[in-house]
């Protein structure tokens, strides 16, 4: 399928940075500190794609949330410090064919914890959206990725949303723009895009004679 397109704008974790491994290990040592299991947690609140915030405060008395949150984001940071985050194969080659001012990363992880698993696997985003950000809403609303096109100075409707999460999807999809979807968390049936990969080896772009993006995937 072949797409023209302003911008990409790129979840972070899972889309361009494999940390799934790093994530597990901390939050089930986090989780295990206020006497449960991951599985539990996982129970009691929806986790993929949402700011690490709303999790805590459906998780631990309000009394707690903050210090909770200092330390989540602490064993984070340390954990992709010390290895523990990988890219997703073809995030190299594909963002090296952009324009620093032709795509964003939008994620609902914070911005010192995405930052250090973004710039360990050497992704350095001129454009970055977290949940640090003066949001009203996060994914599934389209807030995230609007605000990512109005910084990039694009149409929404010209970017393309390059996601891994039900949630994100359906954010880019509110916001009017086309979408793509990696299977690295999710199966092919419970991603509604435009079109589906197994991850961005098979995604590559250049910029046409008109100073668009053309995007090839397949």
């Amino acid at each position: 399928m072949r797409f023209s397109a302003s911008a990409l704008l790129f979840d972070s974790d899972e889309t361009l940075v494999s940390s799934l491994q790093s994530v597990r290990r901390v939050w089930s040592s986090w989780v295990e500190s206020y006497g449960m299991t991951l599985e539990e947690a996982m129970a009691r609140v929806e986790v993929h794609g949402r700011p690490a915030a709303e999790i805590a405060a459906a998780l631990l008395p309000a009394g707690q949330v903050a210090e909770g949150l200092r330390r989540l984001a602490d064993a984070e940071v340390a954990d992709a410090l010390a290895g523990g985050v990988v890219p997703v194969p073809g995030a190299a080659g594909l963002l090296a064919s952009l324009p620093q001012d032709r795509w964003a990363v939008v994620t609902s992880s914070g911005r010192r914890v995405a930052e250090t698993r973004l710039n360990q696997v050497g992704i350095h985003p001129k454009f970055l959206v977290t949940s640090d950000d003066d949001l009203t809403h996060y994914k599934p609303h389209p807030e995230p990725f609007l605000l990512a096109a109005e910084r990039l100075g694009v149409d929404p409707s010209r970017c393309i949303v390059v996601e891994d999460a039900p949630a994100g999807l359906a954010a880019g999809r509110a916001a009017g723009m086309a979408t793509i979807a990696l299977t690295t968390t999710h199966r092919p049936d419970e991603l509604d895009a435009d079109v589906t990969v197994a991850d961005l080896t098979a995604v590559s772009a250049r910029v046409d004679e008109a100073g668009e993006l053309e995007i090839l995937v397949g």
